[in-house]
């Protein structure tokens, strides 16, 4: 599997390469979690961060319990890619800019019928917070519009349905307060403790896994939304290419034995086609999960879910404000623009707090998960002014 797989204990695998830096206390955290109850085992990957408590860019394989803590708050989180109908070539940066300053605001009422219809469709209980649907959040999230750079594979690129010429549009966000509420109604009942997997209607695992369900659900409309909104923003329409979430957990029968797959920031290996997003200032990598038996039970059929960060949020301001005026910022030395009214956010997401995702991606080639198919470059960057966690 290649260079970049070391395994650091019968229960932890780390896919990464000696030379990936990752933070100690990650490893430590990834460690720490191996030793729960009914754990199985822990793979984390590349991207591999602190998180609160638990590590962030890590799977987790428990047998008969399940943990909502290592899932997180914001459950369904994920990445939409979408193709437009407007082409590269007859972008006006400037102007879309201005068309999408003040976009992040609840949908009015002129949404209402296609909320209500995509709800029903969807198996989504009305009122669910549903102001916040269309929304981006805070933290990581971001909605992206991104030109193709480079093609690597074209058959796989051309099956996924998609044209160089076009602007694509990338929406990563996920279930919002839904989420927020799900965890903190657990974690007050049950502090960080597993539930007890039973398939009995009315146990506690039944009952937030339903909840869960949901807000993944939620998530999924969520991204919807936000896609909808921007396309229409930008005069444009656009398909949806690939909708893969990254914040979940789910049944799964790893090494021959029937469990729990939780990810925190792990992106699936075994849905299709993925996008692994660099920052705002980097390139993002669609990819094709690879069917290599070892590589992906070792992986607990997971990858990396974006570059990693290398700084923590909040110190991100100290480490640059001497090096860079807030306007700097607006723009990459990819070319790009960013759109973000909050200063404290424009410099914890700013590039230079994240990995190369060329450093990752590279990782998970040399581990035998993946072949890139594309590259995708920034061309605008929306960044929300609220807060919301990763």
């Amino acid at each position: 599997m290649g260079r970049s797989v070391q395994q650091i204990s019968d229960r932890v695998c780390l896919f990464a390469s000696q030379d990936t830096w990752i933070e100690g206390a990650a490893i430590q955290q990834l460690t720490k979690t191996a030793e729960l109850a009914s754990m199985h085992r822990v793979a984390g990957m590349p991207d591999l961060h602190p998180g609160r408590g638990y590590p962030i860019g890590a799977a987790f394989f428990s047998l008969d319990r399940l943990y909502p803590a290592l899932v997180g708050n914001d459950i369904g989180c994920g990445m939409a890619l979408w193709q437009t109908t407007t082409k590269v070539a007859k972008v006006n940066v400037d102007k879309f800019a201005k068309r999408l300053e003040d976009i992040e605001q609840p949908l009015d009422a002129s949404w209402q019928e296609t909320i209500q219809a995509e709800m029903t469709h969807r198996d989504i209980s009305a009122g669910l917070f549903e102001s916040a649907l269309g929304t981006i959040g805070g933290g990581n999230h971001f909605a992206e519009f991104q030109a193709v750079e480079r093609v690597y594979n074209e058959a796989a690129f051309t099956a996924l349905g998609l044209d160089k010429k076009y602007l694509q549009l990338l929406v990563h966000s996920g279930s919002r307060g839904l989420g927020q509420a799900i965890l903190v109604d657990h974690v007050a009942r049950f502090n960080h403790d597993g539930l007890v997997a039973e398939a009995a209607q009315g146990s506690e695992s039944s009952r937030y896994l339903a909840r869960h369900d949901e807000a993944v659900r939620w998530a999924e409309l969520n991204r919807f939304l936000i896609a909808k909104r921007f396309l229409a923003a930008i005069r444009s329409d656009g398909e949806c290419t690939l909708d893969v979430n990254h914040n979940l957990v789910c049944p799964k029968v790893i090494d021959g034995r029937a469990g729990w797959l939780h990810r925190k920031g792990a992106t699936p290996s075994d849905k299709g086609a993925v996008v692994i997003p660099g920052s705002r200032g980097d390139y993002s990598y669609l990819v094709q999960p690879l069917n290599n038996a070892p590589a992906l039970t070792a992986s607990l059929y997971s990858l990396a879910h974006g570059a990693g960060r290398k700084w923590k949020r909040g110190d991100c301001q100290s480490r640059l404000s001497h090096k860079y005026k807030r306007e700097d910022l607006y723009r990459t030395a990819l070319g790009s623009r960013v759109i973000c009214s909050n200063k404290e956010l424009l410099y914890d997401e700013a590039p230079q707090a994240y990995k190369k995702c060329e450093t990752i991606v590279s990782d998970l080639v040399d581990a035998g998960l993946i072949e890139v198919v594309a590259i995708l470059r920034p061309v605008l960057t929306f960044k929300t002014n609220g807060s919301c966690s990763s």
